[in-house]
């Protein structure tokens, strides 16, 4: 059975301790915590500038035996300061993450890789790894574009993150994965939601952030993504499901999502 983590846009109104707790008594064996929030409307966690908080979702980590498998979300942009990163780094090594989730939001692709490379430096002094995250409303825009731009950072342990939403509704395909080395790919994240190809951003937007579907009940071939994958990664369940967490809650939400993924991986 391959080890879940339930990615934090899946609960984001719960704090790092309660999430923690939470995929404990759900069956997860460790979470993704977003220490920076992505847009304005939200939450993101800075426990790098929140000394009690840090201690209390340490204190989680220690109770559940959880672990953090990924911190995020670090945007690569223009104007973006790799220096200022390392507190946040700093914040997930004590917490033991073994990943920094980040996105291409800059348009110069050779700067990206640059900066890419310098964020995985970076964080492989403190023992984390990057990984690169692609999108289909950006530069980097699926798996052959995140594919170029991490081999161009030269550093053998900068990773891609593939979503399998965002693969699903981008360019992306099979023939994207030959020739990259397993090691690139160290997690997945998956979720489920109606097939197609004809999304406006909205749209994307929309799924990506604010309702999505659990594995299996959708029309993504999950299966057929995950069979060009390394068969021993963790799996990490981000299916936001915003209705039903206003109707029935966090646990809820976390519980019908893992059962989901199991029923479809035999797991």
């Amino acid at each position: 059975m391959p080890d879940f983590s339930i990615a934090h846009l899946t609960a984001i109104r719960l704090p790092p301790p309660q999430l923690i707790r939470l995929a404990q008594r759900t069956g997860y064996q460790s979470v993704g915590l977003r220490l920076i929030a992505v847009t304005d409307d939200s939450p993101g966690y800075p426990l790098m500038h929140d000394p009690a908080l840090l201690r209390e979702t340490k204190a989680a980590i220690a109770e559940t035996g959880v672990g953090v498998l990924d911190i995020e979300f670090v945007k690569i942009t223009p104007e973006i300061d790799v220096a200022a990163l390392e507190p946040f780094v700093a914040a997930g090594a004590e917490l033991g993450a073994r990943y920094v989730i980040t996105a291409p939001y800059d348009p110069d692709l050779t700067r990206l890789a640059d900066r890419l490379g310098a964020i995985s430096d970076l964080a492989g002094r403190h023992g984390l790894r990057a990984i690169l995250e692609f999108f289909p409303w950006t530069e980097v825009a699926c798996l052959g574009d995140a594919v170029s731009v991490v081999e161009a950072t030269g550093r053998t342990d900068c990773g891609i993150l593939v979503d399998t939403l965002h693969y699903a509704r981008s360019a992306s395909h099979a023939g994207q994965f030959a020739g990259v080395p397993a090691s690139r790919f160290p997690f997945v994240h998956v979720c489920d939601a109606p097939a197609g190809s004809n999304f406006t951003r909205e749209q994307l937007f929309h799924a990506g952030r604010v309702e999505r579907l659990p594995p299996g009940e959708g029309g993504i071939d999950i299966r057929g993504i995950l069979a060009n994958l390394p068969p021993d990664i963790p799996i990490a369940l981000e299916v936001p499901m915003t209705a039903m967490t206003e109707a029935e809650g966090e646990e809820a939400v976390a519980r019908r999502v893992l059962t989901a993924a199991k029923r479809l991986l035999g797991a």
